[in-house]
């Protein structure tokens, strides 16, 4: 006897699967390109495409699905990081992660911009998430005395706004972490 509206746990293997084909699906569109087939991503997942479909029933589900755990392992990652660090080296950590998420979105940037429903919801509810563990970083950091009281989330995010510019060009990763690394000097007291 179920109760109403109780979900049941997938199963461990269904969920195995599930973790494999997105992370198989990543590693696809920054290998093939965001045009890589379906049934792709379900060789490289060692799956069939109907346990694929199952978990994905569209192009748009996976891609999505893809970018909303890279959104929610960055901002999970936040108060992790504040858990084992100061709070600092905790926002200097989380900038460095950032930098790994832009390259990320910058693969799958133009398969969201094939989804049929468009990405801009999934792109407001990513920069919801974006913001808060910002928030919760500077404020830390602010309150702990360990960065500028005058610092505040936004100024971060204008300055990660601009160092994502370029992120196609060579050498990027490499300059965008000497200059978050020259970001943090500056933020420190």
């Amino acid at each position: 006897m179920s109760g109403v509206g109780s979900a049941r746990k997938p199963r461990a293997d269904a969920q195995r699967n599930r973790e494999r084909l997105i992370d198989e699906a990543k590693a696809a569109f920054a290998n093939v390109g965001p045009d890589v087939s379906l049934e792709e991503i379900a060789r490289r997942a060692e799956v069939g495409i109907g346990t694929l479909y199952r978990h994905f029933p569209s192009r748009d589900a996976i891609v999505e699905a893809v970018y909303r755990r890279e959104v929610e392992q960055l901002a999970d990652a936040a108060q992790r990081l504040l858990d084992s660090r100061p709070s600092v080296d905790a926002l200097h950590e989380w900038l460095k992660l950032l930098v790994s998420y832009m390259v990320t979105k910058k693969v799958i940037g133009p398969a969201l911009g094939t989804m049929a429903s468009g990405a801009s919801e999934l792109y407001e509810s990513s920069g919801a998430l974006i913001r808060a563990a910002v928030t919760l970083l500077v404020e830390r950091a602010v309150a702990s005395g360990e960065i500028r009281a005058d610092v505040e989330a936004e100024d971060l995010m204008q300055a990660m706004t601009g160092f994502s510019s370029g992120v196609s060009s060579p050498g990027w990763a490499a300059r965008t972490l000497r200059l978050i690394d020259i970001l943090m000097d500056g933020l420190r007291r």
